[in-house]
């Protein structure tokens, strides 16, 4: 009876616990099969929230390059730090991933709370660092910490391109400069994709991309990396000489408008983003507007050769060195006498230039100013450009007339000096001044007859001898025509007697111009003529261009009289 009774109880065991693992089967294969038919897409869902996410590819941003394709300006991948405040990292690793980025670990407390108070899942912890300094935080293994590949801008001239380049801000976009100009042609347009994260917030897998990255556009400019750094140089050496506050420089080909250098001082490193300042990276090249003193005389000429008045030859009485006008006096720091046209540019007369100002109709001189580009802004496209000031001829009086004359009344930017002195360079037409190539069949704009635009350039030739006002403009091998200009700067208590502007605006060769530039320095100290302080400034910048474009010389005379060497 024992052992029957022991085996049926082993029997009633045995079915029970069998039942038991029975029911428990039934029970698994009944939830399994509610959660992958009734839960399914609820499940699918959350699955997704907390492993998949979409993220942005950001497209690269196109470089800048010179005409010789040059890189004046690069987009380089880099890394930027991010996190998802809801996976509630603790405070141990905020702490410890602020001490290795160099941040402030209660700052970054703050920001992270804050973003977990608005329900945030994502949070920039640092943006654009070194690839391996992300590797190393990720190696952290903080919960929630990622890293994206962003494009830092890079510019490796430095502050040689500054002024002219601009800068993009921290996400890559344009903010001054060509950057801003040209931002929509180089940006690109960023895409997506969706990818699978692990625990921590890192990617684990591609799955697939949801909206394809569209590069952005290389920009080809129309500038010399080489003249551009002459350029600067040139005139950092002359504003620093000085003591002057600040400095433009212009370079443009005069055949076809295209701007080949433009530097400003003082300056600044766009690659180092504590350098800036408003005061330093402002572009006065095209945005600062100035009275040009006597650079505005070959206009004025141009407008009495074209009124068929006057000739080279025709003579001017300008003793004793000064005369009254409306009250005003106008005067010349000599006394001329009696000279031809060709000399009021030599000398540089404003008893002269503004004597026969007056006998001209007002809107004849008006339209020879104003078709050379004075008034209005040259379409160049550089943001912020100004467009300086030329009074409608119906509002002149006679000494406003005779003091347009001589550069005073009226107010023009560096470029636009540089783009007017093309027109005289380039047979009387202009082209609007262009940082990119320009359809060459691309007609340009008649400012004067050919044959008074020869005429003035070949006068202009008698200002850089040793009569005229600048000799030190001179370079060796090439004839060069150019006009000087030293202007009193306007104070809040009108002019001062005691701060100018130097000017000089010239063209080589003479013979048949490549290159025109303009020069303006700011308030120089010790000396303040143009052609002591601006003119240097454009030999220097000049010769170099010369032998960097290969142009042939044009006065073999005076190249050997400048070597010592004269022909057998």
């Amino acid at each position: 009876m024992s052992e029957e009774s022991d085996s049926g109880n082993f029997n009633s065991r045995r079915k029970f616990v069998l039942g038991m693992f029975g029911l428990g089967g039934g029970a698994l294969l009944l939830r399994d099969t509610y959660l992958q038919v009734v839960r399914e897409p609820f499940l699918m869902r959350q699955g997704d929230v907390r492993h998949l996410r979409t993220i942005p590819i950001l497209a690269h941003r196109g470089m800048v390059l010179d005409r010789n394709r040059r890189p004046l300006a690069i987009s380089t991948p880099v890394k930027s730090i991010w996190i998802d405040p809801a996976q509630n990292a603790s405070s141990a690793d905020l702490a410890r991933l602020a001490g290795y980025l160099q941040l402030d670990p209660t700052h970054l407390q703050q920001r992270f709370k804050q973003a977990q108070g608005m329900s945030l899942q994502f949070m920039w912890v640092k943006r654009q660092v070194p690839p391996y300094v992300a590797r190393n935080a990720l190696a952290m293994k903080i919960l929630g910490l990622g890293a994206r590949t962003e494009y830092k801008r890079y510019y490796p001239m430095g502050e040689v391109g500054s002024h002219l380049l601009g800068f993009t801000n921290i996400s890559g976009q344009g903010q001054d400069g060509l950057e801003l100009e040209f931002d929509a042609w180089m940006a690109g347009a960023s895409g997506s994709k969706q990818v699978v994260v692990d625990a921590y917030g890192q990617v684990v897998e591609d799955v697939q991309v949801v909206k394809p990255v569209q590069p952005g556009r290389n920009l080809a400019t129309t500038i010399d990396q080489r003249i551009q750094y002459l350029a600067y140089v040139a005139l950092e050496e002359m504003v620093r000489r000085c003591s002057a506050t600040s400095g433009s420089v212009v370079v443009m080909d005069p055949r076809n408008g295209e701007i080949v250098a433009m530097v400003d001082q003082p300056s600044f490193n766009p690659n180092i983003r504590s350098d800036f300042h408003s005061r330093l990276y402002r572009n006065r090249a095209a945005t600062d507007a100035f009275e040009p003193g006597s650079t505005m005389k070959p206009f004025t000429l141009s407008a009495a050769l074209m009124s068929g008045q006057y000739t080279p030859s025709t003579k001017i009485d300008t003793s004793p060195g000064w005369y009254m006008l409306d009250g005003h006096t106008i005067k010349d720091d000599l006394d001329f006498g009696t000279i031809d046209l060709t000399q009021v540019l030599q000398f540089s007369s404003n008893v002269a230039a503004s004597k026969i100002a007056i006998t001209l109709p007002a809107k004849l001189m008006w339209g020879v100013f104003e078709r050379a580009g004075f008034g209005q802004i040259t379409h160049s496209g550089f943001p912020g450009e100004a467009s300086g000031m030329l009074h409608n001829y119906l509002g002149w009086k006679q000494i406003n007339q005779a003091t347009i004359a001589y550069g005073y009344d009226i107010s023009v930017t560096t470029l636009q000096l540089a783009e007017a002195y093309c027109a005289i360079a380039n047979g009387g037409v202009r082209y609007p001044a262009t940082f990119v190539r320009r359809n060459a069949h691309e007609p340009g704009i008649r400012v004067m007859p050919a044959k008074v635009a020869n005429t003035i350039r070949h006068m202009l030739r008698s200002v850089i001898t040793p009569q005229g006002t600048a000799y030190s403009a001179r370079i060796p091998g090439y004839t060069v025509a150019g006009k000087t200009g030293t202007a009193y700067r306007v104070t809040s208590h009108g002019f001062s007697k005691h701060d100018f502007n130097a000017v000089f605006v010239g063209m080589v060769p003479a013979s048949n111009p490549r290159l025109v530039a303009a020069v303006v320095v700011r308030s120089p100290q010790k000396q303040h003529f143009g052609g002591q302080v601006a003119a240097p400034v454009f030999q220097q910048v000049m010769s170099g261009a010369m032998r960097l474009w290969d142009i042939p010389p044009d006065d073999l005379k005076g190249l050997h009289q400048a070597t010592g060497r004269h022909r057998a």
